[in-house]
């Protein structure tokens, strides 16, 4: 018998990512007070690139910064624009200050935006909220 070769894991994901990608794509912001979280999927929700504010090179609270949020977010795009991507639905998380600014960023970067969703969670009644802060 003939041993056959087995393809190594790295050449398995390059070729599985290759169809996974699409000109159309969906990009997740997820913008809290303390970061910014910028994920590019496919057309059917698996992730190809990310970016943040952190891994940008932003420490401490300038993570939280409109700033720090557009840089995180023009790296994520030049990312998913080399993979071939060029529409997409943006979908905004949380109530952060880098929810404007990485929509801008996304926009002048090159990638044209097709739908723009705000999915942040609201409780309706749920869990009660943890007690009044005093300052």
């Amino acid at each position: 018998m003939i041993a056959k070769k087995k393809i190594t894991s790295a050449k398995k994901s390059k070729k599985a990512l290759k169809a996974k990608i699409t000109v159309n794509g969906r990009v997740y912001i997820n913008s809290s007070f303390n970061n910014t979280i910028i994920t590019v999927t496919n057309e059917f929700g698996e992730p190809l690139c990310w970016a943040s504010a952190g891994a940008v090179g932003f420490k401490g609270t300038r993570k939280g910064t409109p700033f720090a949020a557009q840089q995180a977010a023009g790296e994520a795009v030049k990312k998913a624009y080399s993979l071939g991507i060029r529409n997409v639905d943006v979908y905004v998380k949380g109530p952060g200050a880098g929810r404007e600014t990485s929509i801008r960023a996304i926009e002048t970067a090159g990638l044209r935006v097709i739908l723009l969703k705000d999915i942040t969670p609201i409780p309706h009644n749920g869990c009660r909220p943890p007690k009044q802060r005093r300052v």
